[in-house]
């Protein structure tokens, strides 16, 4: 019989005797410890080298947005969900792109290349959206030099040990949103009024076998949210983590949990969790920045906890 007397500095329980491996495998907790869990929080965080080193454009491969470190992950993470990598293809070369997770979404920063996605092609070029699904065999060929950002939710795969779906049984498929799409489809969007009970002028993403659910994949979101010239975004929160890429605004910057964070050219701002945050536009242009969440899994969870301040 344990000796402490406060059930919360209890040790795990073993099982007595087991009969067999299976028996054995058993481990037992109490109300007190099993909740005591203590984790280190989602930091609020710009990245600004990791751009400005894809940006000199040394090697073709991958530049990873990593906090595993301070969020004690064993695995490189952005968050706890999802992983933000910066992408460089010397003109020439060929970076595989075949990634164990569900999606990754992909924005070109700049150049021009060829995609293969299994048997799939597409031409890229700077201010593309394409969705990848994870698993299948994919390939990024460049014509001139390349920049392009990325997440997806790596993490959330190797947290639970588990393998993308492929084929017809995969979550996603291919989807390419060309950048002049992208344009008409904003300016849709902007012939219309936003009221107060919207986050303002924003497009939202989505493909044909998450439409019903307005989301990209089914655990991440995906929104180009603008900024009129000399303007903000009130003060907000939510339960998910956000993951942006700051694409146009001078000066511009946000406010995560009472902190200033300036944007510099294809920085990645990182929201934590149900934090306070506010973006702002101070410069005579629009500002635009491009959002990723794991807002997904909240919507199917009926938590997204999404209000003002």
């Amino acid at each position: 019989m344990s000796t402490v007397n406060d059930m919360a500095e209890m040790p795990v329980q073993l099982p007595r005797e087991p009969a067999n491996a299976a028996e054995a495998r058993s481990r037992y907790f109490n109300s007190g410890n099993a909740f005591n869990i203590k984790l280190p929080p989602v930091p609020g965080r710009i990245f600004t080298d990791e751009p400005a080193q894809a940006l000199a454009l040394q090697q073709t491969g991958f530049i990873n947005c990593d906090l595993s470190g301070e969020l004690e992950c064993a695995f490189p993470a952005t968050t706890p969900l999802m992983l933000a990598r910066y992408a460089v293809i010397k003109a020439g070369e060929t970076l595989d792109t075949t990634l164990n997770n569900t999606a990754s979404i992909w924005y070109v920063i700049k150049g021009r290349a060829g995609l293969t996605v299994g048997d799939e092609k597409a031409s890229l070029g700077k201010g593309d959206v394409f969705l990848l699904p994870g698993g299948t065999p994919s390939a990024i060929a460049a014509a001139e030099d390349c920049v392009l950002w990325a997440v997806g939710n790596d993490p959330q795969l190797r947290f639970d040990q588990s393998v993308p779906r492929t084929g017809e049984a995969a979550a996603v498929r291919f989807v390419h949103y060309p950048a002049a799409e992208i344009e008409y489809q904003l300016g849709v969007v902007y012939g219309t009024n936003a009221n107060a009970s919207t986050s303002g002028h924003a497009l939202i993403f989505s493909a044909e076998k998450t439409e019903a659910a307005r989301n990209i994949t089914p655990t991440m979101t995906l929104s180009l949210n603008t900024l009129k010239p000399k303007s903000s975004q009130p003060p907000h929160k939510h339960n998910s983590a956000a993951i942006t890429l700051a694409v146009a605004g001078d000066p511009a910057y946000s406010m995560v949990a009472d902190v200033k964070c300036d944007w510099s050219p294809w920085a990645t701002l990182i929201t934590p969790p149900a934090a306070k945050h506010s973006h702002h536009n101070d410069g005579d242009s629009r500002a635009e920045f491009l959002i990723v969440q794991d807002g997904g899994l909240y919507y199917h969870a009926r938590t997204m906890g999404f209000e003002f301040y």
